[in-house]
């Protein structure tokens, strides 16, 4: 096959045949296509798109690029959550345990943090000897066992998307809504999952900037979810502002122990509480929302979410003893109160500048080679909404050193505005798709 054709095709905006589309996979993952053609496919598919026949095939072509988990031998339903990335977004560490606690087997395979957004696996790696690094027999073993794995992505699983995952980052390709929902879709499918919930981020923070391209790539994961026999629910969430308190590796830990014992922001709270009352949904088991609600807030109370979430610690080679004694994590040397300058009330918080405030001070990477500083990072004081005087801390920065920190409250003071408006914050769930 000429794969030339392949891509002039595509530039001239013809749909591809599925024997066409899986060679280019095939080829592609074996080394028999070099980097400038897909880049070159690539390329054309973001301008001209992919038809929901084509993206189908492309999707299911990556998903058996490699290994797809068999998790039917494991009683129960089989869910899992994705959410396509934000600052301070640390529910995963919430809602895998708790919704273990409330019957689900959640085989959840995360990533890392680049850029602005921090990775599930990053967090999790702050608590002491905590591996994510699991056999994909152990995985399967753990989340029979215990309801739920933590683990990132093996060579094994999705080959091609994590090929093309990296292509894509450096051919200005990586916004292209057919390629992130074929991304996102290859490897959660490869879990062996029933079905899916979505965590679809909007606003200053999220790869998505408006409501209506949330809703794109949203509806777009849910038809691929539809070709394959497999629901998919989704949420779009705000994402204009952190998500919690904390933002940074031990101290989003910290945050989410604090939420499994019930004791979390509310906005944090509520965001992981939906979402599993979304899981338990799309698996047949909540005849009644309000009341998989109120189940699920009793579960945090009761203990039952900690002690899922202490067990699986325990399980993956972590120091369960985290969960009452926090000071075991990883700490910064140095925290200092970031100060606001005048009275008023905060009428905007950059969640991206804050992302690389955070950034700047370690908390995230550049590059892949980058290494992380597990403690350092951000205490949110005050969210927007909120009034504040004059030399009335706003957060609290964790750091390491001086150069660091300056750089972090340069992009502190552009990130947060202050003016004399009372602000009605926005509503966290913007709209919900299935």
């Amino acid at each position: 096959m000429r794969f030339v054709e392949l891509i002039r095709k595509k530039r001239d905006g013809h749909p591809l045949e599925d024997s066409e589309l899986q060679a280019l996979i095939e080829a592609y993952t074996e080394g028999d296509l070099p980097d400038y053609q897909m880049a070159a496919f690539l390329m054309a598919v973001y301008y001209k798109s992919m038809e929901a026949t084509e993206l189908a095939v492309w999707t299911e072509a990556m998903l058996h690029s490699g290994q797809v988990l068999d998790l039917s031998d494991i009683d129960g339903a089989k869910v899992d959550k994705h959410s396509t990335g934000g600052v301070g977004d640390k529910v995963s560490l919430i809602l895998a345990p708790l919704a273990a606690a409330a019957g689900l087997k959640v085989p959840m395979i995360s990533g890392r943090g680049l850029g602005h957004t921090g990775g599930t696996l990053d967090k999790l790696e702050s608590i002491p000897g905590f591996d994510v690094n699991q056999s994909v027999q152990r995985f399967i073993e753990l989340v029979d066992t215990l309801g739920l794995g933590l683990i990132g992505q093996t060579g094994e699983i999705a080959p091609a998307d994590k090929k093309l995952y990296a292509l894509r980052d450096v051919t200005a390709t990586v916004e292209c809504i057919p390629l992130i929902a074929s991304s996102i879709m290859s490897k959660k499918l490869a879990e062996g999952i029933d079905s899916l919930v979505l965590d679809v981020k909007v606003g200053s923070g999220a790869f998505m900037k408006n409501v209506d391209r949330a809703r794109k790539l949203a509806q777009t994961m849910i038809d691929i979810g539809a070709s394959m026999d497999r629901p998919v629910r989704a949420l779009i969430t705000d994402m204009d502002q952190p998500l919690g308190r904390a933002v940074g590796n031990s101290l989003e830990v910290i945050e989410s122990l604090e939420t499994l014992r019930g004791e979390g922001p509310e906005d944090l709270t509520e965001i992981t509480l939906e979402l599993v009352v979304e899981m338990l949904d799309v698996a047949g088991k909540a005849d009644d929302r309000d009341e998989a609600k109120a189940h699920l807030r009793s579960l945090l109370d009761d203990g039952s979410a900690m002690e899922a979430f202490t067990r699986i610690i325990e399980a993956q080679g972590g120091d369960p003893g985290v969960c009452t004694d926090p000071s075991l994590l990883p700490s910064a040397d140095y925290t200092v109160e970031f100060e606001a300058l005048r009275d008023g009330v905060i009428q905007s918080i950059d969640a991206q500048e804050v992302g690389i405030a955070a950034m700047e001070l370690g908390a995230g990477r550049r590059t892949k080679e980058d290494t992380i500083d597990h403690g350092v990072g951000l205490v949110f004081q005050k969210k927007r909404g909120d009034e504040v005087s004059s030399g009335e801390p706003i957060l609290v920065i964790h750091y390491s050193d001086r150069q660091s920190l300056d750089l972090a409250k340069k992009r502190l003071r552009a990130a947060i505005v202050i003016g004399d408006q009372p602000l009605k914050a926005p509503p966290l769930i913007l709209d919900r798709l299935q």
